[in-house]
């Protein structure tokens, strides 16, 4: 790979592309890509564009590039003709003829004439034939598979949850772009104050519909901004304040976050405290330091105490009733983050959850008994699967006759029509991550 490959918006792309294949995040390696290579804005916009086109698309791009070839691909080739296809198809302002030019420069800089060749023959090919009508695969499941590029079971497990029209919607929300939201910080501003500065920073902001001290960017560059320097502010989704939002955190409480890294939910229970302190836990010491970090620019690290343990291990720390109450934001498949990180749907399995559910249910059972008589365990997700949700609910109360399900109620009163105790937001609720949100009360 020369260096010419990565000095242009494709270039980066591909590059970016074939890391993420490899196990790479896509946010951090486009991030560190782009940092690296001096592109010009418009240039930095079609690279990024391009990458999680590639990816949130990856399953109609490659259906529409199998008639073109008959033989295994490399890798690159492969994610190199995807890119192209995606141009092609869902990039109106991109003409053509650049797309295919800059397609076989970069199949000439990265292979051999030979590849080079194949990859022209194919794309003229594509141009000549144009792309299969998707509407012409029979089965309706498999029809929306490939038309929003997520794998048959999620579909399958969707549709066996939420019925074909609601999955429709989910899908499609999915493959939207993601928007920036940010939380106010009230221990050091208030939301008035950071919509005004923000406005004379010519950042534009709408108020969240269903988050307290929220805000949605719809213009400008956030991150750069003095007031995330100086932690007024922290980039949070909308659906994510939820799960802290209805634990009505009170001043003097102590509360425990039980899977708390990188401690965004920590720091949103710590400013609601003034004599009371959070214990946050993460297996892995380099975490709870990421946790103290967003603690100390958020100017609440005395209220927040960090210790690197294992949720299940939390009898070897905390005495039986020490906590008013606990936060379970628990490991999971990720599946209502799909807008924002597209890559996890093709590296997700069925039997993912049946493990997932059972660390879940794991931690619940050992940090039961650290609540104290009255209090309450608010068992939360970013998932959208039943399984490791009400599933995970279910299995617990069914093994702990001294905690009840109690309604999730939030400040917004979000979907208080709803006929269920707990709480899910799907990603067609109201444009932001999927969240499942569960309250159980100790009774007794």
């Amino acid at each position: 790979m020369t260096k010419k490959t990565q000095s242009t918006a494709r270039g980066v792309a591909l590059t970016a592309l074939e890391r993420i294949r490899q196990g790479a995040y896509s946010n951090i390696e486009l991030d560190q890509l782009l940092s690296r290579t001096a592109l010009k804005d418009s240039d930095r916009r079609l690279a990024t564009n391009i990458v999680y086109g590639v990816l949130q698309h990856q399953l109609t791009l490659d259906y529409w590039l199998r008639p073109f070839v008959h033989r295994k691909l490399d890798s690159w080739v492969e994610t190199l003709l995807w890119m192209a296809i995606y141009q092609y198809h869902y990039l109106d302002r991109v003409p053509d003829w650049a797309v295919t030019n800059e397609s076989i420069e970069l199949a000439k800089q990265w292979g051999n004439p030979g590849t080079r060749k194949f990859v022209t023959g194919v794309l003229h090919a594509i141009l000549r034939q144009g792309l299969a009508d998707l509407d012409t695969i029979a089965d309706p499941t498999r029809r929306l598979a490939i038309r929003e590029s997520v794998p048959d079971w999620l579909v399958t497990a969707f549709v066996d949850q939420y019925g074909m029209p609601k999955t429709a919607e989910i899908l499609t929300a999915i493959n939207q772009p993601a928007h920036v939201s940010i939380r106010v910080n009230p221990a050091v501003t208030s939301l008035d104050r950071v919509k005004a500065t923000l406005e004379q920073a010519g950042i534009e902001t709408r108020p969240s519909a269903i988050a307290p001290d929220a805000l949605v960017i719809t213009k400008g560059e956030v991150l750069s901004s003095d007031l995330f320097a100086q932690g007024a502010i922290t980039v949070q989704d909308e659906s994510a304040m939820l799960a802290v939002d209805s634990m009505q955190v009170q001043p003097g409480d102590r509360v425990l976050d039980a899977c708390a890294a990188p401690g965004g939910k920590t720091v949103q229970i710590a400013a609601q405290l003034t004599n009371g302190r959070v214990d946050a836990l993460d297996i892995h010491q380099h975490k709870t330091r990421l946790i103290e970090k967003n603690a100390r620019r958020l100017h609440l690290a005395d209220r927040v105490v960090t210790h690197a343990l294992d949720a299940r291990q939390v009898d070897r720390v905390f005495a039986d009733e020490s906590f008013d109450k606990i936060l379970v934001d628990a490991p999971c498949s990720g599946i209502g983050l799909l807008r924002r990180k597209p890559e996890i749907r093709y590296s997700k399995r069925p039997q993912d959850s049946d493990q997932l559910h059972q660390i879940q249910l794991a931690i619940l059972n050992a940090v039961a008994p650290k609540v104290k008589k009255g209090g309450i365990i608010t068992y939360s997700t970013c998932t959208i699967l039943d399984q490791e949700n009400n599933g995970t609910v279910q299995a617990f109360l069914a093994a702990h006759p001294d905690f009840q399900l109690v309604r999730t109620a939030t400040t917004r009163h979000v979907k208080d029509d709803r006929t269920t105790a707990t709480l899910t937001i799907l990603p067609s609720d109201f444009g932001s991550d999927g969240f499942f949100i569960s309250t159980l009360k100790r009774v007794m």
